[in-house]
């Protein structure tokens, strides 16, 4: 596996406001320090690939309205590799799109396609699992993706039955996908984390760019065929106009419907580097440094008091002190204060409209 043939496309065009009042439409949750480390979580996404991709081969596809703020929180992304949603259309569009664009400038590249907003913890196991799925996907007609190893019934992700019976003969952590599950119930849920065989869908997929055009073709032709109609128009100043208009005909589908519930070679690496989507203040809760009364608090100045289980976000204020609460949500941003029970969290989008 030669590493100039390594891409990472970064897929940034949510526009989640969960974490009001730091995260809005105008600038959502991957454009922001979430977790008071200096950094947003787009930033920490490319970083955490370490030397694996060369810079000039990241990709991030996102929203038109967000073309700047990338181009400025990742100044090495070359702006041509920046690529504009005109609409959402779920991610299907988004990666026959991006991958036509690189099967243009390379045939013969091996790519990882991540979201802009997850946190890792252990980095180092995570390069480990995605070079041994870059290796195996290099060298094979497979696409991997990464199931993540439950360990709570969790009904806000999606789970991967993997057949465990017996690994690939290539690579020893690689096993065969079984089936996708839709997100399920907390009794399913339960019964899926005694199971060895379920995982957690990360939304991370690997394949060589030869296998993802190919999958297109077979099971998405429509689209494949639109996307491929617009190669001369690829690095000219006519693509914008023609993905505009194209987009707004696409089917909205995401990945997985569109290609992976009918793909044969679909292989599951069980993984477990601390990974989360971080798609509510109570995974950003689990996630955090906590304290002997399981409080996490994310700011320069914050004094607890007889206060239990509570996320305390507060980077702008000068100092922050909170007595007798248990279960809440404390957070500030740019003169606006969310105090929420973590338990009403569903509610905080009709709170603040």
């Amino acid at each position: 596996m030669e590493k100039q043939n390594n891409h990472l496309v970064i897929m940034a065009g949510g526009v989640g406001s969960r974490f009001w009042p730091m995260s809005s439409e105008q600038r959502p949750k991957q454009f922001i320090d979430i977790l008071g480390c200096g950094k947003t979580l787009i930033q920490l996404t490319v970083e955490r690939f370490g030397d694996l991709v060369p810079k000039s081969n990241v990709w991030v596809v996102t929203s038109a309205a967000y073309a700047d703020i990338v181009a400025e929180q990742l100044p090495d992304v070359p702006r041509e590799n920046i690529l504009l949603e005109p609409c959402r259309r779920n991610t299907a569009p988004c990666v026959c799109y991006v991958s036509w664009k690189i099967k243009k400038r390379n045939p013969r590249a091996n790519v990882v396609v991540a979201p802009s907003d997850h946190i890792v913890t252990d980095e180092t196991t995570f390069r480990k699992t995605i070079k041994e799925a870059l290796e195996f996907t290099s060298e094979t007609d497979a696409i991997v993706t990464l199931g993540m190893k439950p360990s709570r019934p969790e009904t806000g992700y999606g789970y991967i039955k993997a057949d465990l019976s017996y690994p690939s003969s290539r690579k020893r952590n690689l096993y065969r996908v079984d089936s996708f599950k839709e997100k399920p119930s907390l009794d399913v849920a339960t019964q899926y984390v005694q199971q060895p065989n379920y995982l957690w869908n990360s939304g991370i997929f690997v394949w060589s760019i030869r296998t993802i055009i190919n999958a297109f073709r077979v099971y998405q032709p429509k689209m494949s065929r639109d996307f491929e109609k617009l190669l001369p128009l690829f690095d000219t100043e006519q693509e914008q106009e023609a993905i505009d208009k194209l987009y707004a005909t696409c089917e909205s589908i995401s990945v997985d419907y569109a290609i992976m519930e009918h793909a044969e070679e679909i292989f599951v690496y069980p993984a477990s580097f601390g990974w989360s989507d971080l798609g509510t203040w109570s995974s950003l809760l689990m996630q955090s440094p906590r304290d002997e009364h399981g409080n996490a608090a994310i700011g320069a100045d914050i004094r607890l008091f007889d206060t239990h289980n509570c996320i305390v976000h507060t980077t702008e204020a000068r100092q922050v002190v909170v007595q007798g609460l248990d279960g809440f949500i404390v957070a500030e941003q740019d003169g606006q204060l969310l105090i929420c029970k973590l338990s009403e969290e569903q509610r905080i989008k009709l709170f603040h409209d």
